[in-house]
């Protein structure tokens, strides 16, 4: 079955840098685009970002993360990263990785991101 297992989030300060990974089995994921959302408190999921099947690959970024995130995936290691510089107060949120695979959408459990000074 599909799985996403997210990791790497951390509490930062302001200003800092965290690298999540998801890693993903269950489905040939060379051939999928993957995505990754945020959830913060009380409020709904939003795409943070997004990569192509194909490397190089079309990406996307929401606005307010553009020219501070990057998103990269690893074919050979099934895995998809999302490097997050100058964090800010708002990116505090539940980070989740998720890919569609007709007629569904799958999520990871999601991996915490907390920016706090």
């Amino acid at each position: 079955q599909v799985q996403l297992v997210e990791s790497g989030g951390a509490v930062v300060q302001p200003g800092g840098s965290l690298r999540l990974s998801c890693a993903a089995s269950g489905f040939s994921f060379r051939t999928y685009t993957m995505t990754w959302y945020r959830q913060a408190p009380d409020q709904e999921r939003e795409l943070v970002a997004t990569i192509a099947a194909v490397v190089p690959g079309q990406i996307r970024y929401a606005n307010s993360v553009k020219g501070r995130f990057t998103i990269s995936r690893d074919n050979a290691r099934n895995t998809v990263y999302l490097q997050m510089t100058n964090l800010k107060p708002e990116d505090t949120g539940v980070y989740f990785c998720s890919v569609l695979i007709p007629p569904s959408r799958f999520f990871g459990q999601g991996t915490q991101v907390t920016v706090f000074s």
